[in-house]
């Protein structure tokens, strides 16, 4: 029995590469009468990070600025991925035929990513790769590799071609 591809968890940083990963996401998505959830992880401020901001402001005081960047951050990226599914879907109508749902969710993006996969029981996880040294990847990883060790469920890999861009999608 050939699979059912009903859910498309497409990932994305919104690097220069989004674009071209997201039209293999639309391209399956229209192929299967799919729809296709967006989501963008928001990686937490870092231990140093917060550290260097208490040392100008009280633990209260930077815990209230963090809520209301988070709140800013979510808000701004929302309306840039509006925006990307504007750019790329040429109709109105296209958009709210494929794209059902964009979320924007506080964590790490391989955590995310699956969790999100888990919560919408997502068919297929896309997202997309680039090049790294092999050094970096054996330092820090990429949330791609994470997300293809640690998925249950099938994964696209993209690769995004150097004149794309840079970054993960």
């Amino acid at each position: 029995m050939l699979p059912k591809i009903k859910n498309i968890l497409y990932a994305t940083d919104l690097g220069p590469g989004a674009p071209q990963v997201f039209r293999y996401a639309l391209s399956l998505a229209q192929q299967y009468d799919a729809r296709i959830i967006i989501v963008k992880a928001v990686e937490p401020l870092s231990t140093f990070g917060q550290s260097l901001v208490e040392l100008h402001v009280t633990h209260a005081a930077s815990e209230q600025l963090h809520r209301d960047a988070r709140k800013q951050v979510r808000a701004t990226i929302v309306q840039r991925l509006h925006d990307f599914c504007a750019a790329e879907l040429s109709r109105a109508d296209e958009v709210e035929q494929r794209v059902s749902d964009i979320r924007v969710v506080d964590g790490q993006p391989c955590e995310v990513i699956l969790e999100q996969a888990r919560q919408i029981d997502a068919d297929l996880i896309v997202l997309g790769s680039h090049r790294h040294s092999v050094f970096g990847e054996a330092l820090l990883g990429t949330t791609t590799q994470k997300v293809l060790h640690r998925s249950e469920r099938p994964v696209l890999v993209v690769r995004i071609s150097t004149a794309e861009g840079s970054t993960d999608a």
